[in-house]
C-alpha cells in the first residue's frame, strides 16, 4: 500500500510539472521570409540565439554528399566582419557558448550568452547568414577537420559502419541512403564555386527560423532582429523534390566485414513512416518496451536470463520523410547471430499478438512525461524544440501538445503498429562481422 501511495504521489507531482511546463511563445515573419519565434523566460539571466536552416544531407547532389555537414563547420570560419578564427574567441570572451549540428533534414546553429549580450548573438547569426566568407583556405581547413571526424566516428570506430550500411541498403531512391558525413572523395572533388552556390541556395532567410529564448525584452529584441536580419535579401524559392521508396516485401540479406571488431553483431532494420506521423510515436513506445533499460523485454530475456548476448538494443531513427527502426545484438558464445534473431522475433510476435499490460503502459507514459519535462527544462532544449517543430513538423505548438499524443497511445495501437511494420519480409537483416584477419585472433 505504501508503494502504491508513493507511486500515486509521484504521478501527481509529475503531472503537475508537465502542466506547469507549458511553453508560451510568439512567432512572426520578416518581409524576407525569415520566421521568428520568441520565448521569454526571465527565470535565469541567460539567452539563446539560434538559427535552423531547412537543409540537410537529403538536399545534396548524390555526387557531392557531405555538403550540409561541411557547412556546419565552414560557417564558423568567419565573415566579412568577424576575422577568421575569431568566432569562438568572441563567444567565449563574452561569457557564452556555441555549437552546431546537422542531420539529414536540417542544420542548426546556436549561441548561449548572458542576457546583456543578446544583441551580440543576433549580430553574429546575421553575419553568418549575410556575410559568410567562403574561400579556399577555409574549405581546405575544414576538409581536414571533417576527414578526421569521419575517421574517428566511422572508419576507426568499432561498429562505426553499421548506420551507413543500414542506410544504403534500406533506401535505394531517397537521399537518406547516404550519411550526413558524406563522401570525402566528393568533398575533395568539389570546386570553390560549388560551395558558394550551395550557400547561396540554402542559407537564406526564407529557408530559416530564428529562435530567441530566455531572458530578454521583447520590444527591444524585435528592433534588433529587424535591424540585423530585416535587410538580408530573400533567396530564390527552393524547389524540393519528393523521393518515394517502394515497400520492402521480402527480406533483404547483407553482410559487412569490419576490421575494428572481434564480436559479430546482428542487425534487423525496418523502414518506417515519417516522424510526423502517429505511428512513429507508437514505434517509439515499442522501442522502449523492447530495449530501453535493463528491465526491457529484450535485455531481461536475452542478456540477463538466457545469457545469450553481451548487448541488445533497438531504436527509431526518426526523420522528416521516412524513418528506420533498428534492432541489434551482440551474441555471446555459444549463441549465434541467428539465435539472437530468433529470440528478437519471438518478442516482436508477442507484441503483435498480445496486448501490453496496464502497468507497462503506465510505465511508458511516465517515462515519456519525464522526457518531455526534461527536454523543456533548459533554454537550449526549448529553443531546439521550437525550431524543430516549426521547421520539420510545421506546428510549433507541438512543444506543448506532442505529449498528448503519447498519453493517448493504446495497447491496441501498439499491437497494430507492430503488425504493420515489424514483419520478417519487410526488413533488412545485416550480418555485421569481423573481417577474416580479426576473426582468427
Amino acid at each position: 500500500m505504501k508503494k502504491s501511495i508513493m507511486a500515486l504521489s509521484a504521478t501527481l507531482l509529475l503531472g503537475g510539472a508537465v502542466s506547469a511546463q507549458k511553453v508560451a511563445f510568439e512567432e512572426y515573419n520578416l518581409d524576407n521570409g525569415l520566421h521568428v519565434i520568441l520565448q521569454n523566460d526571465p527565470s535565469a539571466p541567460v539567452v539563446i540565439t539560434s538559427v535552423m536552416y531547412h537543409v540537410g544531407a537529403k538536399n545534396e547532389d548524390p555526387e557531392r554528399t557531405g555538403f550540409a555537414h561541411f557547412f556546419e563547420h565552414l560557417l564558423f570560419e568567419g565573415t566579412e566582419n568577424i576575422k577568421r578564427g575569431e568566432w569562438f574567441k568572441i563567444v567565449t570572451g563574452n561569457g557564452g557558448t556555441n555549437n552546431a549540428n546537422t542531420t539529414e533534414d536540417r542544420t542548426y546553429y546556436y549561441e548561449v550568452f548572458p542576457s546583456n549580450n543578446l544583441e551580440l548573438g543576433l549580430w553574429m547569426e546575421s553575419e553568418r547568414m549575410l556575410h559568410p566568407v567562403i574561400n579556399q583556405i577555409g574549405v581546405d581547413t575544414q576538409n581536414e577537420v571533417v576527414k578526421e571526424e569521419k575517421r574517428l566516428r566511422y572508419d576507426n570506430s568499432p561498429y562505426g559502419q553499421m548506420i551507413p550500411e543500414v542506410k544504403k541498403k534500406m533506401f535505394t531512391n531517397h537521399p537518406y541512403r547516404w550519411t550526413t558525413i558524406g563522401s570525402m572523395d566528393h568533398l575533395d572533388a568539389a570546386k570553390l564555386e560549388e560551395f558558394k552556390d550551395f550557400n547561396k541556395k540554402f542559407y537564406v532567410p526564407n529557408n530559416a527560423v530564428l529562435v530567441v529564448a530566455g531572458d530578454f525584452n521583447a520590444a527591444q529584441t524585435k528592433e534588433w532582429i529587424q535591424k540585423y536580419f530585416g535587410d538580408i535579401k530573400r533567396g530564390a524559392t527552393i524547389e524540393r523534390e519528393t523521393f518515394v521508396e517502394q515497400p520492402i516485401t521480402e527480406t533483404i540479406k547483407a553482410q559487412f566485414e569490419d576490421s575494428n571488431i572481434q564480436i559479430p553483431m546482428v542487425v534487423a532494420a525496418y523502414r518506417t513512416p515519417s516522424m510526423k506521423t502517429r505511428d512513429a510515436r507508437v514505434l517509439d513506445f515499442i522501442s522502449t518496451i523492447l530495449s530501453d533499460g535493463k528491465s526491457s523485454r529484450l535485455y531481461k530475456k536475452i542478456v540477463d536470463d538466457k545469457k545469450m548476448a553481451l548487448q541488445i538494443g533497438a531504436f527509431s531513427y526518426s526523420q522528416e520523410d521516412y524513418g528506420t527502426y533498428i534492432l541489434y545484438g551482440l551474441p555471446q558464445a555459444p549463441s549465434t547471430a541467428e539465435n539472437l534473431l530468433t529470440e528478437i522475433d519471438a518478442e516482436i510476435v508477442k507484441l503483435q499478438t498480445e496486448l501490453i499490460s496496464d502497468k507497462e503502459l503506465q510505465k511508458l507514459q511516465n517515462k515519456y512525461e519525464n522526457q518531455y519535462v526534461n527536454s523543456n527544462a533548459s533554454i537550449e532544449g526549448v529553443a531546439d524544440n521550437l525550431a524543430t517543430y516549426y521547421m520539420l513538423y510545421k506546428d510549433v505548438n507541438l512543444i506543448n501538445t506532442e505529449i498528448d499524443i503519447y498519453r493517448t497511445i493504446t495497447p491496441e495501437e501498439i499491437r497494430t503498429v507492430a503488425k504493420k511494420y515489424l514483419n520478417p519480409n519487410q526488413r533488412l537483416v545485416l550480418d555485421y562481422v569481423p573481417s577474416p584477419d580479426k576473426a582468427k585472433k
